[in-house]
């Protein structure tokens, strides 16, 4: 197929993987990372779903002004240094160093358990998220899925997690939810009041825990005894994914007046421009949003689900 010329300037195109068809934005963890990221920062932004890997061979990648950068890591760094962008201006240089280290704990280990869930033991409920379309879609289905497995088995056991058993593979995964539940405690986000990077990292992790993997232990303890992950990760989709709407929302983690605020959902964003600063209402009319207006610090238990701020975005949709 004749590749489609892309012109990038002055616009951050992002390349992910295809949205599934159970309304989560990605089953990629790194996906969703990267455009939740792009949300909180406020910067406009275009999907592009080619599927087309990075020179590197990573996804997700983006393209700015026709320079592409691959790995969330340095798509970050570089959308810092040419934008000014910085969600970790509110953390001193200590904050900075666990920031790093529960990413990389998150990214290099959580993960891996995370990707052995999803594609190795989970696969069939996995196989009918995928969006493959026409009329062998069920066959390309079954085979993307088991040369999946394959290449997330082949380099799990590269990595060396993957040469432990099943049961000590989630050994692994329930001590990295339990430190990331005891980091956050009952603070709004992982750093404290103020949202910084590592919040988009742990959301795109944890969100496959909270709506990817149906009746796995991950989903069954993060809904369950480790409810603060939860909570936050409610949180974050209220205020970032306005549009995202999943059939079987726990309304555990909702007051009444929340449920009757979520009834009505937009279908997520594809290839359109998204930008949380260009919304208009009805009449045409600009309106403003910041990522972040509220740093009291107040308990996740004190109607700390922004529902003043999910109501905004119900307006501006």
């Amino acid at each position: 197929r004749k590749e489609q010329e892309i012109d990038s300037k002055d616009a951050i195109i992002l390349h992910q993987f295809s949205r599934p068809n159970n309304g989560v934005p990605s089953l990629s963890p790194f996906c969703l990372k990267m455009e939740t990221y792009l949300r909180m920062a406020d910067l406009p932004y275009q999907n592009y779903f080619d599927g087309k890997l990075s020179p590197q061979g990573k996804m997700p990648w983006i393209e700015y002004n026709h320079k592409k950068v691959s790995g969330t890591e340095f798509i970050i760094d570089f959308l810092e240094e040419k934008l000014g962008v910085n969600l970790n201006k509110n953390l001193g240089p200590r904050e900075r160093a666990v920031s790093r280290a529960v990413t990389k704990m998150v990214e290099e280990h959580f993960y891996w358990t995370l990707a052995y869930c999803q594609w190795v033991e989970n696969l069939h409920e996995t196989q009918k998220m995928i969006s493959v379309y026409g009329p062998l879609s069920d066959l390309l289905k079954w085979i993307l899925c088991h040369l999946t497995k394959g290449i997330v088995k082949r380099e799990m056991y590269g990595h060396g997690i993957g040469r432990f058993s099943e049961e000590e593979m989630y050994t692994l995964m329930e001590k990295d939810m339990r430190t990331l539940a005891s980091l956050l405690g009952d603070k709004k986000y992982i750093m404290g009041p103020n949202l910084s990077t590592v919040d988009a990292t742990v959301f795109g992790h944890l969100a496959q825990a909270m709506w990817t993997l149906p009746g796995t232990r991950p989903e069954r303890l993060i809904k369950g005894e480790l409810i603060n992950l939860a909570m936050y990760c409610e949180r974050i989709r209220r205020k970032f994914w306005p549009e995202w709407h999943h059939d079987d929302d726990n309304t555990l983690y909702e007051s009444e007046e929340s449920s009757e605020a979520s009834k009505t959902h937009s279908p997520l964003q594809d290839f359109s421009f998204y930008s949380r600063t260009e919304t208009f209402d009805e009449e045409g009319n600009s309106i403003s949003h910041t990522p972040d207006t509220d740093y009291t610090g107040h308990s996740l238990f004190d109607s700390d689900v922004d529902m003043d701020d999910y109501r905004d975005h119900e307006q501006c949709k």
